[in-house]
């Protein structure tokens, strides 16, 4: 694969500050010439570059062997590597991913609504792109992708800035997209990778206000306290996935068995696996459920009563409830009834995704109406907690604040809206 022809920014000026700073000027200047591109337009550019990104699959899996290697030296975790491994079949969904965004409807221009006052005026407010965002991720090489699809199809620019530990797959990932984008007549630098990992780099970005619009963290707990700690931009979250799986007593226990492995097993490194089991003490299968978790390989640490269901039950630590382990662990607590449950969700959830397992359909519209959390789920596993399982085609992350966007945010939570008047000659008396 040859090098797209991009204007390249030195990687080591010296000067972190300076260095996010042509960066972000660069984005500036081609976010605008992005944002004036027809919809069909960006849609096909992104068609090119999944083309680009197939085509790059060799290249992107040496980076990539390159990356796990490195990650197996410094002794990085089973759960950390599976989200950093790549292979044909995920680079396939990586780029499908980016397909799927190309044929998602645009939401730049849209009219939210309109109104015309008694003095004729006519008042319309219309979605219109943040503008450059900003978005620091670590260990999963798709984010590249993903974000800059987002980013693309709303007329966003987008600097990236990913963990160390991808370092040579984001590298592979981004020169492929960059290549199908400019070749589709997207301004290279509406897609830029920091070129170093410095991490000055983050600190730079963090407080390039007025060059950056909004900063999105991808990644552990330690990132986004610090973003959120130093940020002078505005910080779409996203914090742990600590997320609950209530099983209430009229839960059917096939059912709740399938859920509970599925959420906690299927996929432990991800921010929509379950960390915390709620068995309810009037459901009749308790002991048989535990056992099946341990069984399929979960270390499982429990309360006393917990343990009192399984002898293989390690106790639980003060500070196992509001862990996210993304690993094959689990915390399980029993608790008495549905009111209980309301209460350990409330103080212990990181308000991502919480579930409930019940055929009591009260029960679970109450669940549903008073648990704060920006995914609330009945009688599914926690781990449709994405993005493109809810039809957006991709994810930018998962917001757990209240304000803008939350829960999965895809093209409408990278737009803003501006009003638009149109008169015929009124002036105010």
């Amino acid at each position: 694969m040859s090098e797209p022809a991009i204007r390249t920014i030195p990687a080591e000026t010296g000067d972190a500050q300076a260095l996010i700073t042509a960066l972000a000027q660069a984005a500036r200047v081609a976010q605008r010439q992005l944002a004036a591109l027809p919809s069909a337009a960006r849609a096909a550019a992104l068609h090119r570059a999944a083309e680009a990104l197939r085509a790059a699959t060799p290249a992107v899996l040496e980076a990539n062997r390159r990356d796990l290697a490195a990650g197996r030296a410094a002794g990085l975790s089973a759960a950390m590597l599976d989200r950093l491994a790549l292979d044909e079949g995920r680079i396939a969904g990586i780029a499908d991913a980016v397909i799927a965004v190309a044929g998602l409807p645009d939401p730049v221009g849209q009219v939210i609504d309109t109104s015309e006052p008694p003095n004729g005026l006519k008042f319309q407010r219309i979605r219109v792109p943040i503008g450059t965002i900003g978005i620091i991720y670590e260990s999963r090489p798709n984010v590249t992708a993903d974000a800059a699809a987002l980013c693309v199809r709303s007329g966003n620019a987008a600097l990236l800035r990913g963990g160390s530990e991808a370092v040579h797959s984001n590298r592979a990932i981004h020169a492929a997209l960059v290549e199908g984008l400019v070749a589709g007549g997207v301004p290279a630098e509406a897609v830029q990778l920091v070129p170093s990992q410095d991490r000055a780099c983050v600190g730079a970005m963090l407080t390039a206000n007025g060059l950056i619009d909004m900063i999105v963290p991808r990644g552990g707990k330690s990132l986004v306290a610090r973003v959120q700690a130093d940020a002078r931009v505005p910080v779409l979250a996203h914090l742990d996935g600590i997320n609950h799986t209530y099983i209430h007593a009229a839960a059917d226990p096939a059912m709740a068995e399938a859920i509970a492995v599925n959420a906690k097993l299927r996929r432990t490194g991800i921010c929509g696996s379950m960390e915390t089991l709620l068995i309810d003490s009037l459901y009749p299968q308790a002991a048989a459920l535990v056992a099946a978790l341990i069984e399929a390989g979960c270390e499982v640490r429990g309360d006393g009563r917990a343990q009192a269901l399984d002898p293989r039950v390690i106790p639980a630590s003060a500070n196992d409830w509001d862990t996210e382990y993304l690993d094959a662990i689990l915390s399980v607590a029993c608790v008495d009834g549905l009111d209980d449950a309301l209460a350990h969700i409330a103080r212990h959830s990181s308000a991502h995704t919480d579930v409930i397992v019940t055929a009591d359909t009260d029960a679970a519209e109450r669940f549903l109406a008073e648990v704060d959390s920006a995914i609330v789920m009945h009688n599914a596993s926690s781990q449709f907690a994405d993005g493109g399982e809810f039809g957006l085609g991709a994810e930018i992350g998962i917001a757990t604040g209240r304000l803008h966007a939350r829960g999965p945010v895809a093209l409408e939570g990278l737009t803003t809206y501006k009003w638009q008047v149109r008169g015929s000659g009124q002036i105010r008396p």
